[in-house]
């Protein structure tokens, strides 16, 4: 097996188009009555293959969304889209959360739900089959489906990886 490489991408370089997955509202009970603050979870992507999500928390809504874009930014990684769907099956792991990735043909859509949609919009894929199993928590949900989209390699990748010919990739 090689190692997996990520690949890191400056948000500089790129337009970014951030997309809210959940927001929380954290009730904290004191001694004065009830203080309540907010999470954020956004996903930010150019929809070209560059993708990075964050969690930002604040006293307001607008700044806990604020601060998750900005955490997303420093977390942007590249991944691979083949003609607008993934290249492979996938499977993604996070926590509790399972997600299963499968190729689609032009004109099926985002067959997926709540934050799994939100990643896969922003990546940039529009037709793909999509499964969440297990646990349904945005947070891990988000993150297992982050794992499978970097797992995915394309097949120009391969053939550089395994020293062969392109076609020979296809035909095994």
């Amino acid at each position: 097996m090689s190692k997996e490489v990520v690949k890191r991408v400056k948000s500089s370089d790129i337009e970014l188009k951030d997309k809210l997955v959940a927001i929380q509202r954290v009730t904290k009970v004191t001694k004065g009555g009830r203080h309540f603050s907010f999470s954020a979870i956004v996903v930010v992507g150019n929809e070209k293959g560059v993708i990075g999500q964050g969690l930002g928390k604040a006293n307001e809504v607008t700044d806990a969304i604020t601060k998750g874009i900005e955490d997303a930014k420093k977390s942007l990684v590249k991944v691979a889209i083949l003609n607008g769907t993934v290249p492979h099956e996938q499977l993604g792991k996070f926590g509790g959360a399972r997600v299963f990735l499968k190729p689609a043909a032009h004109g099926t859509g985002v067959i997926a739900g709540g934050a799994m949609r939100a990643v896969l919009e922003s990546v940039g894929v529009t037709d793909v089959l999509a499964k969440s199993k297990g646990s349904s928590n945005p947070h891990n949900v988000v993150k297992a489906t982050l794992d499978a989209l970097m797992k995915m390699r394309d097949p120009i990748t391969i053939a550089q990886q395994r020293g062969i010919k392109l076609t020979n990739v296809f035909n095994g």
